[in-house]
Parts: structure tokens; sequence; C-alpha cells
């Protein structure tokens, strides 16, 4: 297929001029949220595209360099978790999601997004639920945007020893959930999140 119907009606926009996105990491308890918006080249196919979560790490370690180099155009954006817990993580995604889109360096005609909100951009834009296993060029933002927050959360690791998020990437594991009874929240633990706010709340 190297055409898609906008919006079911009138004109087909080439698949050179559809641009997928996606985030990752909205569930976590801790750091940025990240999206991701990828151009896929029709004349240089990717073979395996998936919905990340379906996906080894280590097979989405290969796709990922395989996007980035044949790709038309591709941009990652993060919303901090000062903005999360400003903004709520459904708005701090689709900002993300905003930036993500406004670094692409290439004409869009048509914005798939994964998912039942769209971000505010200039083009047309088509919310998809199951998206990012759905249509190639949003699985591919899904991908790419998974494994930079993997890599993001693996250096906060760093940062932050102890809470084990170079693991669980942030999310509230079993073990995530001690080492917070233990340490207490981190600079990159967001705020405005039960699990932390309780933590943060002196008991009455």
């Amino acid at each position: 297929m190297t055409q898609i119907t906008l919006f079911d009606q009138g004109d087909a926009v080439p698949m050179a001029q559809i641009a997928g996105c996606d985030e990752a990491g909205r569930g976590p308890w801790a750091g940025p949220v990240v999206a991701a918006a990828v151009v896929l080249d029709p004349a240089r196919p990717i073979a395996g595209l998936a919905d990340s979560k379906a996906l080894s790490a280590r097979r989405r370690v290969q796709l990922d360099a395989q996007i980035r180099a044949q790709s038309l155009a591709w941009c990652i954006a993060e919303s901090s978790v000062e903005e999360i817990d400003r903004l709520n993580i459904l708005q701090a995604s689709l900002l993300a999601m905003q930036r993500a889109v406004a670094g692409l360096q290439c004409p869009i005609a048509l914005l798939l997004v994964d998912g039942n909100q769209t971000p505010s951009v200039a083009m047309p834009c088509r919310a998809i639920v199951g998206g990012d296993a759905a249509h190639p060029a949003i699985s591919a933002a899904s991908i790419i945007a998974k494994v930079y927050r993997d890599r993001l959360m693996a250096d906060l690791a760093g940062r932050h020893p102890g809470y084990g998020f170079e693991r669980h990437s942030g999310y509230g594991t079993a073990a995530h959930q001690a080492a917070l009874l233990t340490l207490g929240p981190c600079a990159a633990h967001r705020r405005s999140f039960a699990p932390i706010r309780r933590l943060l709340t002196p008991p009455r």
C-alpha cells in the first residue's frame, strides 16, 4: 500500500507524506514521557514493524537502528517530569507528540496517532486506537520512542541509584515500590502520581 485515504474520503495521501506518532512512558511513576514521529520511505520498507510492546528488547534495538537509517524523517521529543506534574500526563504526552511532529524535516500531509487523542498540529490528524499494531509508521514511532526512553531511564539509574530504573523503566513494580519505601522519592519521580503523592503526604 502506497497511499491512504484522508479521513476515508477525498484525496489519497502518498505514504511519503504520512507521519506516524506514538508515545512511551505514560504509565511509569518516574522519568519523562517520550514521543516519536516517523515518516517511512515507501522505497525502503522495513520488515517486522509492530507494536513495540510485542517485540523483544533486542529486536526493538535492531529495528530502532533500521528506522533511523531508512526513514525519510524521524524526531524524538520529551515532556519533563515537571511538565507532567504541572499539566497532567495526558497533556504532557500530547505536548511531547506536538514537539516530535514539529521536529520533522519534511512536508507532512497527514498525521496518524496511536490512541484516541490527537496533539495540536498544523496538518490533518487521525487518532487510531491500536494504531501501533495496525499502521507501520505508528509502529516505527512506538519502537524508537520506547528504545530512547529505556536508554534514558538506564541513564537516570546511574544518577539515582537504588531504584532499579534500568530494569523497570520507572513502572510501579514490586521492586520499585520497595525501593521507594526505603529511599523515598527522588527528583525523577512524578509527584502528581498517586503512589508518589501518598509517600510525600504527611500522615494526619
